[in-house]
């Protein structure tokens, strides 16, 4: 049984469609928790975690939403059994969240003065050539705007 089931509950009909494309980022994911940090900020060694979580729960979102491949209950499935990020997803529905990389660079408490995240600006609002990147997750740019 591959690790990806997690609960006891049967994957739904179509799970075999998808299953290839998690187990690699599953593999992924394994490959970065056990990366050495050595010579990387604290923070820096969380942010391929947070790039393999964030493509995990887009490849969900794409097959259900935009090409519509996989039916309402492997997506429900996959939803609670932790495979893709609800919040997350649901945050990509709204407008204005389309790009948006976790959540938390859209919390007022976790950023200085109570703003969001720099990663949240459109391009066009910052300097010319400055490079922003995200402290929490190594985002480069996120804003719908872009």
């Amino acid at each position: 049984m591959p690790k990806i089931r997690t609960a006891k509950s049967k994957p739904p009909k179509g799970f075999d469609l998808i299953e290839a494309t998690l187990e690699e980022l599953n593999k992924k994911m394994r490959e970065a928790e056990n990366d050495p940090h050595e010579g990387k900020r604290k923070c820096e060694a969380i942010w391929p975690i947070f790039r393999i979580h964030h493509e995990r729960s887009r490849y969900i979102y794409d097959m259900y939403y935009r090409r519509k491949e996989i039916s309402k209950e492997l997506y429900e499935w996959c939803l609670n059994e932790g495979i893709a990020d609800a919040n997350l997803i649901a945050k990509w529905k709204k407008p204005g969240y389309e790009r948006l990389c976790c959540l938390s660079c859209m919390q007022n408490s976790d950023h200085a003065f109570g703003g969001t995240c720099i990663c949240r600006v459109p391009k066009a609002k910052l300097q010319d050539g400055k490079v922003v990147e995200c402290v929490k997750c190594g985002c480069k740019g996120c804003a719908s705007g872009d």
